[in-house]
């Protein structure tokens, strides 16, 4: 659709910024908390870019009120973190570390007290290692009870002040690379496994969601999803069939269990030909099915799409794995035998890990949910990964970045103007901070920290020129791009 004149952005626009705990905090051993399982796999050799780990990251534990400034200079409406498991229940349930409550306590005040909303991600990958090591974390059934009641400590203790929850980030990357590829902790290559623990990652986001609406505690909730709509290459009919393969396999597998509290019949045939089929019960369905069970938005996070085409059964193209180098271009074709395989789409360019810049694509996402699941949409992630250069005088010409974040902003407001309802846009992210297994190389903030995978230096902030960009875009709610 092509309209004379874009619908301008909602008066209440929850403008922000992103963040995960593992990522930004540090301080893994400060004060009581407990170890995750990305404290442990990161020690792992040959894991992470230059074996970097987060155990410093770039110091949020003891940062946080200058970050927090920054946020508020940049007139942030609202910012997203997470809330790391083991700091808060350092064996993942039983007696509560009041320290770890009272960090996350803090910054909620201060975050507040600057006139920004704080949304809280309930789940960002920190699994505390203590319930991996009991039972495979989640692979097993305690997991859906032991997630609920970490998530009711949340709601209890922070609800009278944070209107906006995410329950599970990204649960298909961290199922996946957990289970399938072995990127993730507990770098596990095993498909029955994988699904097995989807499935439990499901029931727990489920159940969470479920006595958060019956405690009938304020606001509103929802899991964030890693969201690449998927393209076929051509018109190809076979090449277009890949592509509803791969939609239904890579997304609506999570989507429609989210949203509706079933699995795809297309993706459960395919699971159950292969012998990999999760084992779900009569009372999981109950749980999944239940209205109460469903969320208020659906988080997304959107940075690029996937193109398709057929991939033969006999010698097709399995799962590869991802650039962490930064070396563009040495990414290799990935897919699924006998449903799809990735092509290089000539429409587009990539980043330096070889992901598409596709700002259409983020317009198309957010259709594609209002459509199919008639939710609104809280974008929890967008942002560009680069290589960013602090010059002598102490700023940063990211011109590329405002490039980026201008034309997928412009893709919002369309969006918008096609009746799509979106919340709020929480940028990938605020500082920059540790990648997971990219190391510190690759820069998504807005504020520079100047320290590498080598040298932690003075950890120092600098706001970039999209700081600046980001602050005049708020000002004008959207007006300005």
């Amino acid at each position: 659709m092509e309209y004379p004149k874009l619908a301008p952005f909602p008066t209440n626009f929850l403008w922000g910024s992103a963040s995960a705990a593992y990522q930004i905090e540090g301080a893994y051993q400060a004060e009581g908390k407990g170890l995750s399982v990305w404290d442990q796999f990161v020690r792992i050799p040959g894991k992470t870019f230059k074996e970097t780990n987060g155990d410093v990251a770039v110091d949020h534990f003891h940062r946080y009120r200058e970050d927090v400034a920054l946020m508020a200079k940049a007139g942030l409406k609202a910012y997203r973190f997470s809330i790391s498991w083991p700091r808060v229940l350092p064996t993942g349930r039983g007696t509560v570390n009041e320290a770890g409550i009272k960090f996350y306590s803090q910054l909620i005040d201060e975050l507040l007290a600057n006139h920004i909303e704080p949304i809280v991600t309930i789940y960002h990958w920190d699994l505390p290692q203590a319930l991996q090591d009991e039972y495979g974390g989640w692979e097993s059934r305690q997991i859906v009870d032991d997630f609920t009641a970490y998530a009711q400590l949340l709601f209890e203790r922070f609800g009278d002040r944070v209107s906006h929850w995410v329950t599970l980030n990204e649960q298909n990357v961290f199922i996946t690379h957990g289970y399938l590829t072995a990127e993730h902790p507990p770098a596990v290559m095993d498909a029955k496994r994988t699904y097995q623990a989807n499935h439990m990652a499901n029931l727990a986001n489920a159940s969470a969601i479920k006595l958060f609406h019956e405690k009938g505690y304020q606001g509103g909730i929802g899991p964030s999803f890693a969201y690449s709509p998927t393209y076929a290459l051509d018109a190809n009919p076979v090449n277009q069939v890949a592509a509803d393969n791969a939609e239904q396999l890579s997304a609506d597998l999570w989507l429609d269990v989210y949203a509706w509290g079933r699995y795809p019949a297309l993706v459960m045939t395919y699971l159950k030909n292969q012998g990999i089929a999760p084992e779900v019960t009569e009372a999981d369905q109950a749980l999944l099915s239940d209205p109460l069970a469903h969320p208020d938005f659906m988080g997304m996070n959107y940075y690029q799409t996937n193109t398709v085409t057929a991939n033969s059964l006999e010698d097709g193209v399995g799962l590869t794995k991802q650039n962490t180098s930064g070396k563009k271009g040495t990414s290799q074709a990935s897919g699924v035998p006998g449903a799809y395989k990735t092509a290089e789409n000539p429409y587009m360019q990539q980043t330096d890990w070889d992901w598409n810049i596709d700002p259409e694509g983020l317009r198309i996402a957010l259709r594609r949910i209002e459509s199919r699941y008639h939710l609104p949409v809280l974008i929890t992630e967008n942002g560009l990964g680069a290589y960013d250069t602090l010059e002598t005088d102490g700023e940063i010409h990211d011109t590329y970045r405002i490039a980026f974040l201008k034309a997928h902003v412009q893709a919002i407001q369309e969006a918008i103007t096609d009746g799509v309802r979106v919340i709020g846009y929480t940028t990938w992210s605020f500082t920059d901070l540790l990648s997971w297994t990219n190391g510190y190389q690759k820069r998504y903030g807005f504020v520079y920290v100047d320290r590498d995978e080598t040298d932690e230096k003075e950890l120092n902030r600098y706001p970039k020129d999209s700081f600046y960009w980001y602050q005049k875009v708020i000002q004008s709610n959207g007006e300005i791009i």
